[in-house]
């Protein structure tokens, strides 16, 4: 490996997320701040949300005659 072209190592890094979780990593940073961790992530938790924004859903089903099977 060539010299003097790797940024410095932090073995120590904290990371931050929005939700308050904290956890120490690896990185070439000293401290990282994240919006979304494993702990608030919908996939990881389980409680995604499947949102129909602007009636999408029924648009589609309009446009294309689709009746729903209920």
């Amino acid at each position: 490996m060539k010299e003097k072209i790797h940024p410095q190592y932090y073995g120590e890094a904290v990371l931050k997320c929005a939700c308050g979780e904290t956890f120490v990593t690896g990185s070439t940073k000293k401290e990282l701040h994240v919006e979304i961790c494993s702990k608030c992530h919908p996939f990881f938790t389980g409680k995604q949300k499947l949102v129909d924004t602007g009636g999408r859903v029924e648009k589609f089903k309009k446009k294309f005659g689709i009746e729903d099977a209920e």
